[in-house]
């Protein structure tokens, strides 16, 4: 068998694993969610990292009979839908989904696709109420998403782009020896809005740093960022601030050691997907990370919770594990267990109040804007087994030390939805 058809297996494997329950409780027909990613393409890395995400915290309810329902247990079947990384295959794919009586959609990796998707859902449910679609976003943080753009229809379960800024300017404001900052991101939506926050809250909170550089940058389409880390080093900067990911990111930071790159790197997404191992010795106490939970969260409770997802998948480049997309699918649950049934609009309005806990962590959806509220967490990489740092990243030997945790509270940021709610 090639290595190509053992993939696929493996995929259909862990899809059948979201259609049976491994109790057998359940009895009712699968409930379908369709997942609209990147599958293929440059940032195919991401979009199967987070199938596996999505399809562990689906093995977790089915595991426990499914999904009670007016109708009885029904367990929960992941399909997957290739956008290639684009905004109009989303649109084609969310266009299948629907097709195939699929009710609830998945999709995060890039906030431009989930614009598209938010205005065509919208659309598409008031034209066909019978067929309607919630979505459901895990990682696209554009802010206007739940702003501008609010919908009755979707929720976002990450924090945006300007809540993760907030949390990176709690070390920025204490960083003394930094007089130089370069911004550099993707361009397009999500990149221009990481710029323009970083560029407020510097001035709001450190007018003495000095914005040595900004740059935006194709995304996905840059193989060399020699010319790009050259800049940066040129520019005096002594830290560098950016909200890329993928493989726009990993080359970026490589691209800035092998020039000599000696600063810090203030990241949205620096602790996973490559980039600790490709920094190496250079990222020790230099590269900052944000996210709504890191594997070095010290309790308990964070600790156990991660050794369970390295069982279920013990090959180093297959860690990458995110508490949100886990509340997610529990959110999702319990809506549907309070809806009595998937019934998109019931199920929406219950989701407007969900409040789930794993792991310690408790996530609660506003129902104002549909912006999840929970804690942050910013972390300094270090070597795995220095003090706060009992776990690595993919096996690199890299991990981060936690050195902030915001509450809820303190992560959460006034809104300018004004939604609209059907009926």
């Amino acid at each position: 068998m090639s290595i190509t058809s053992r993939r696929a297996v493996l995929r259909a494997g862990l899809a059948l694993l979201g259609a049976t329950p491994l109790f057998g409780q359940a009895q009712g027909a699968p409930i379908k969610l369709g997942l609209i990613e990147s599958l293929s393409g440059p940032f195919a890395n991401t979009g199967e990292a987070v199938f596996r995400n999505l399809a562990w915290a689906i093995e977790r309810v089915n595991a426990r009979g499914g999904v009670p329902t007016a109708q009885g247990r029904r367990p929960l079947q992941l399909q997957r839908f290739d956008n290639k990384g684009q905004v109009e295959e989303s649109l084609s794919m969310l266009r299948a989904a629907v097709d195939g009586g699929i009710h609830f959609v998945l999709q995060g990796n890039s906030s431009a696709a989930a614009a598209a998707l938010i205005d065509a859902i919208n659309k598409h449910n008031e034209r066909e109420p019978a067929r309607r679609v919630v979505f459901l976003n895990y990682s696209a943080v554009d802010p206007i998403l739940t702003n501008e753009l609010c919908s009755f229809w979707h929720f976002r379960f990450d924090a945006h782009a300007d809540m993760r800024m907030t949390a990176l300017m709690e070390l920025i404001k204490a960083d003394e020896q930094l007089e130089r900052m370069y911004l550099i991101g993707q361009d397009y939506s999500f990149g221009h809005a990481v710029l323009r926050e970083a560029k407020r809250q510097l001035a709001q909170l450190r007018p003495d740093v000095a914005i040595a550089g900004e740059e935006l940058h194709p995304i996905g389409r840059i193989k060399d960022f020699l010319p790009y880390a050259t800049k940066i080093r040129n520019s005096g900067a002594q830290a560098v601030l950016t909200g890329n990911w993928g493989n726009d990111l990993t080359l970026l930071v490589k691209a800035a050691r092998d020039v000599g790159f000696d600063g810090r790197f203030y990241t949205f997404y620096g602790n996973a997907l490559g980039a600790p191992a490709a920094i190496g010795d250079a990222g020790i106490g230099k590269v900052v990370a944000v996210a709504d939970w890191l594997p070095n969260v010290p309790t308990a409770e964070s600790a156990a919770f991660y050794k369970s997802f390295r069982e279920r998948f013990p090959k180093p480049q297959d860690d990458y594990v995110h508490l949100r997309m886990q509340l997610l699918i529990e959110a999702l649950a319990q809506a549907i267990e309070r809806a009595g049934g998937t019934d998109p609009l019931a199920v929406a309005r219950a989701l407007e109040s969900a409040d789930v806990t794993l792991a310690g962590q408790r996530g609660r959806m506003r129902a104002a804007d549909h912006q999840f509220q929970q804690p942050l967490a910013v972390g300094v990489m270090d070597k795995a087994g220095t003090p706060g740092v009992p776990f690595d990243v993919e096996g690199s030997g890299y991990g981060f030390r936690v050195v902030r945790q915001l509450s809820a509270d303190q992560a959460g940021m006034p809104h300018s939805c004004k939604m609209v709610r059907p009926g």
